[in-house]
């Protein structure tokens, strides 16, 4: 079962040339995650600005993180698309660099049905021999997997979660309760992940983790082993930090966090810009505020 937290890589750059993956940083990245306690790796979703890495640089993203992980956590590489045809390509090409499953956004843009999202998925999973990690984000896809399409594709062998991004904890609620056991539901929004865990759900692919690996995975043990009392006392430290993660589009937020706080360069490639002044100001007051750490020494 996938439960806990999966990290939504940033994409490091180099400082000053966002033309160019920092290589070194992204290794770096790697193991302070898996030192932090998450539970698995998740590169190439939108927080890794895949949709301004080419094909070869997204395989070489996918590469390094199978590489530097070396088994020690499920790597599960965002291979999305708004082209079937293309996205069984782009997940069995993931299978081949070694990732443990795939990360599938519902396809954007050409706004299919739920008998178009339905068929999409079921034939990815039928063809491309990973575990698929469905991903409902209606605010950047334009169409809503809705609850009782995710759990006709939970009955399909290989389709194993869904990243639920939606904002719905009826949906959630919904989805728990009726598909098979073993199906998880993972929290796509920082600041749901206790309210999602509390009515089923299994974790969270998480932005904040990038900076705050040990928090958001205290968070979440907390929460799956039933600890609701600090588990609410980290929701609580938490929150202004998963909020400030989306001041600006994500991932404009946390590579500036992670900048500022010397994990990688801050830069972002167009048509994303850096972080506005006065979100930044925010940004800069809610890391100098942050008290995770004593919450995870209590």
């Amino acid at each position: 079962m996938i439960r806990g937290t999966f990290t939504a890589l940033i994409t490091p750059f180099r400082a000053g040339d966002a033309t160019q993956i920092d290589e070194s940083a992204l290794r770096s990245l790697v193991e302070a995650q898996i030192a932090g306690g998450i539970s698995g790796l998740v590169p190439c979703g939108t927080t890794g600005e895949t949709p301004t890495l080419s094909e070869a640089e997204q395989e070489r993203v996918i590469a390094i993180v199978v590489e530097q992980a070396r088994g020690r956590v499920p790597v599960i590489a965002g291979t999305g698309g708004n082209d079937t045809v293309h996205v069984v390509s782009r997940t069995r090409r993931a299978r081949e660099l070694g990732a443990d499953g795939a990360l599938v956004v519902a396809p954007y843009y050409n706004k299919p049905t739920q008998e178009g999202l339905f068929n999409h998925f079921a034939h990815v999973a039928e063809r491309a021999d990973l575990p698929i990690v469905l991903y409902n984000v209606p605010g950047r896809t334009g169409v809503n997997i809705l609850p009782e399409t995710i759990i006709r594709l939970a009955q399909i062998p290989g389709i194993v979660a869904v990243k639920e991004a939606s904002g719905s904890l009826d949906a959630c609620s919904e989805i728990v309760a009726s598909a098979p056991e073993g199906f998880a539901v993972l929290s796509g929004d920082d600041s749901l992940t206790l309210p999602i865990i509390a009515v089923g759900g299994q974790g969270v692919i998480s932005v904040a983790s990038n900076i705050v690996p040990e928090a958001m995975s205290a968070l979440t043990t907390a929460a799956l082993a039933g600890e609701f009392e600090r588990a609410r006392d980290l929701h609580r430290r938490l929150l202004p930090l998963c909020r400030a993660m989306f001041l600006d589009n994500n991932p404009i937020a946390v590579k500036t966090a992670a900048g500022l706080l010397g994990i990688c360069s801050g830069e972002v490639r167009l048509p994303l810009t850096p972080m506005s002044a006065g979100n930044l100001a925010i940004l800069e007051s809610v890391l100098a505020g942050w008290t995770g750490r004593e919450a995870l020494a209590a």
